[in-house]
């Protein structure tokens, strides 16, 4: 069951039908909903890649400088070199970091925008 307020602010009782769910998108309009589910699964893939510690670390690290070369990532931090590289595909994948192909090396950086992004999807919350 599920609580709705009449227009008068007097509550009543709604009981859903079977495989209704109760949701704050029920109450939207349809396409509002979906913007809602799409900002809600962005701000999902964005704290699961930033869901781990060393990911953050990596994060805080590229943040300190402009660009940085995976080896410089490892010199910094205690992990492998093949560790390092499986977190910054994470990040990548989820557009919080860029890596441009210079040569034999990958220079990465940090996107901006996609963090922009995700205090932006953080306030909604609040």
């Amino acid at each position: 069951m599920a609580i709705k307020q009449d227009i008068e602010g007097v509550d009543r009782l709604t009981v859903l039908s079977a495989g209704e769910r109760c949701s704050p998108t029920g109450m939207l309009a349809p396409d509002a909903a979906e913007d809602l589910q799409v900002s809600e699964e962005r701000f999902a893939e964005l704290c699961k890649a930033l869901g781990h510690p060393a990911r953050v670390r990596i994060l805080r690290l590229l943040l300190s400088v402009e660009t940085c070369v995976c080896g410089d990532i490892v010199d910094r931090l205690p992990l492998a070199q093949s560790t390092v590289s499986q977190h910054l595909k994470v990040l990548k994948e989820a557009g919080i970091v860029e890596g441009v192909i210079d040569g034999p090396r990958t220079c990465y950086g940090v996107n901006r925008e996609a963090l922009a992004e995700l205090k932006g999807l953080a306030d909604t919350l609040l």
